[in-house]
């Protein structure tokens, strides 16, 4: 009898604690993620692109909510998703250059920890991509399953999930850089017949050339965007027949602009903006702001990613994330600008701050003496590429089309409502002086109020980081006088004499950063200009900071064919420290003559191949312009 009551409490103690559990669990929406690679909204059905294959992306926009105004963080993947997974800023992290690897602080997590402290089971399926030293503990603290074969099929009976998948069929890889036989046996031979997309089956961006040979390129762009939303199409049906499309809230995203030359890695809108679809079940429309079948004009961007998950999972969102929450409980009201910026792409260094309110984007270029066409071996290597640079040296692209191989502005400004190419640069323009003002003051007041630290040589970073965060240091203005620091930089790229007079007074001033910003500014003056002040750029060839002395150098080589300057920057080359030898070839990049530095390239092309892959690809790209060899394609 005893026996038969313990039973019948233990029975009914089950079963409360399942019900205890459910019932907790059933206040909790599933969340599913969909990321795609390297997309512009331009190339998808629903965002008005009539030729594009989208029918199941273009099903949950019609069903969901579209966002035309949501903007990556950054340009390119690793930055953006340092802020995807964190929700801080990068340029408050220092994880704004391409897979870099600085840490940052402990008590700043992987967002999803926080979702499976209130039971949410986590996958992600599978990239990370956090671009930090501190990657494992942020991938071991967010997922309870990180891998190719990850999603909510593992989680514990009516807990709830969320569930990242990431679909790598429209990366760059695929729509640019991989042989055309490899994109044709992974995209093209996976469609069936009448789903593919044909050389003439679209329009060409204006600023392209109209050729045969770039038609087929671009091709592969609508291509893999089809397989990209076969595969998603997939996963839906999965999910249904789970039965679990009921209950979960779908957010579909790309991680930032197009993976063709003049979007992705590029400081202006076709850089940044994304295609960005949510769509609640019933169960959780009372969730969402926003009516079934909506296209909202309100702005998101990546910082706003963590705390809206939170929100929705009736998290405190911690202190450290800056980001709205765009819906949930917590949904606050949008500010006026977002902001967005460009750092270093893969070997290629570059420095671009952006501002835009959805109407309108201004992108500040840092060092406009390089083209947006950059020299980036990922890029060098694919064929829409190489047929630009012939077609440029062939004379046969437009002002527009040429537009994206001379040195930038310093700074634009788009209409990314009525100029979605972003050809006219509205800088000039008298009507548009209110808001051009506006927003580079919004703009530089974001930079100053955020203390953005990449205003740092990349060399400075890495010595800072073996000491201190750079998160932290950036905070202290004895360590980080910025306001200073931003006075000498916003200089660059502005092309006159009197602009030019100040930079090479900054040259002798006392703080190491004014003096690289001087000099980087110098940088983008015109030669007539320099030359006359040969004495001044030689002085700085002596600079005690070796990142003045690169720059220098490269002016006193380019302009005076300076000896000394050559064998500065071929001796840096081979510096012991990366950064230092990856900034000598960024500059050797842009001289007028590099055959000098031949015997240098070789010797840094062997010890790259070695020890870092940065230097390895800036060698050969340099050697491939010299004839010395061919540019080797790369899986990814």
């Amino acid at each position: 009898m005893i026996l038969e009551k313990l039973l019948t409490m233990k029975i009914l103690l089950l079963f409360f604690l399942f019900y205890f559990i459910n019932s907790s669990y059933a206040q909790k929406p599933n969340i599913l993620w969909i990321t795609i690679e390297d997309t512009s909204p331009q190339f998808i059905g629903c965002y008005g692109n009539k030729q594009a294959r989208t029918p199941v992306i273009d099903s949950l926009a019609k069903n969901g909510t579209r966002f035309v105004n949501a903007f990556s963080t950054g340009s390119v993947c690793s930055p953006s998703r340092s802020a995807i997974i964190t929700g801080v800023r990068s340029y408050e992290l220092g994880t704004g250059h391409h897979r870099s690897s600085y840490p940052i602080p402990d008590s700043i997590k992987g967002f999803p920890w926080y979702l499976r402290e209130v039971g949410y089971y986590t996958t992600n399926n599978s990239k990370t991509d956090y671009n930090t030293s501190d990657a494992k503990r942020i991938i071991s603290e967010s997922w309870n399953e990180n891998s190719g074969n990850a999603g909510w099929w593992n989680r514990a009976p009516g807990q709830p999930f969320f569930a990242v998948f990431n679909y790598m069929e429209s990366h760059q890889g695929r729509t640019m850089t991989f042989p055309y036989e490899k994109y044709k046996k992974e995209i093209f031979d996976q469609l069936k017949t009448e789903e593919r997309i044909g050389d003439g089956d679209f329009d060409m961006p204006p600023f392209y050339h109209d050729s045969p040979e770039m038609r087929k390129q671009l091709a592969r762009v609508y291509n893999a965007l089809k397989l990209t939303d076969n595969l998603i199409g997939n996963l839906l049906q999965r999910l249904k027949k789970d039965k679990l499309a009921d209950s979960t809230i779908i957010f579909f995203y790309g991680d930032h602009g197009e993976g063709i030359p003049g979007a992705k890695t590029n400081g202006i809108g076709l850089g940044y903006r994304v295609p960005f679809v949510i769509w609640f079940p019933p169960m959780y429309k009372h969730l969402s702001p926003w009516r079934t079948g909506m296209v909202t004009d309100e702005m998101i961007n990546f910082e706003d990613l963590a705390p809206t998950l939170l929100s929705l999972a009736g998290v405190k969102i911690p202190s450290y994330m800056k980001g709205r929450a765009i819906t949930g409980a917590d949904r606050t009201p949008q500010s006026e600008f977002i902001f967005c910026t460009q750092d270093r792409a893969d070997e290629s260094a570059d420095l671009a701050r952006s501002v835009t309110n959805g109407r309108y984007l201004y992108s500040r270029n840092f060092m406009p003496f390089m083209p947006e066409h950059r020299w980036i071996r990922y890029q060098e290597i694919s064929d829409i590429k190489k047929e630009i640079r012939k077609d440029f040296a062939a004379g046969k692209l437009n002002d527009i089309q040429k537009r994206m191989l001379e040195p930038r502005p310093a700074e634009f400004l788009f209409d990314l409502v009525n100029d979605t190419w972003e050809i006219n640069n509205l800088v000039n323009e008298p009507s548009m002086k209110p808001w051009l003002e506006k927003m580079r003051s919004a703009m530089e007041e974001n930079i100053i109020q955020s203390r953005d630290i990449l205003f740092l040589p990349e060399y400075e970073m890495a010595l800072i980081a073996k000491k201190v965060l750079p998160y932290h240091y950036r905070l202290n203005d004895e360590n980080y006088p910025v306001k200073q620091i931003y006075a000498a930089a916003s200089l660059s790229g502005k092309r006159d004499k009197s602009i030019a007079h100040r930079q090479l007074d900054l040259l002798k001033n006392k703080n190491k950063i004014v003096r690289y910003w001087a000099a980087m500014g110098l940088k983008s003056q015109s030669a007539e200009i320099l030359k006359s002040h040969q004495l001044q750029l030689e002085a700085a060839l002596k600079d005690a900071y070796p990142p003045v002395q690169i720059l220098a150098a490269s002016m006193c080589y380019d302009l005076f064919n300076d000896k000394k300057a050559q064998n500065i920057l071929a001796d840096y080359c081979l510096h012991e420290d990366e950064n230092l030898s990856l900034l000598a070839l960024q500059n050797i990049a842009y001289v007028k003559n590099m055959k000098p530095f031949a015997t240098s390239l070789r010797q840094v092309n062997v010890r790259g191949r070695k020890h870092s892959l940065n230097l390895y690809v800036a060698s050969e790209v340099l050697m491939y312009r010299l004839g010395l060899q061919n540019l080797q394609v790369q899986e990814e």
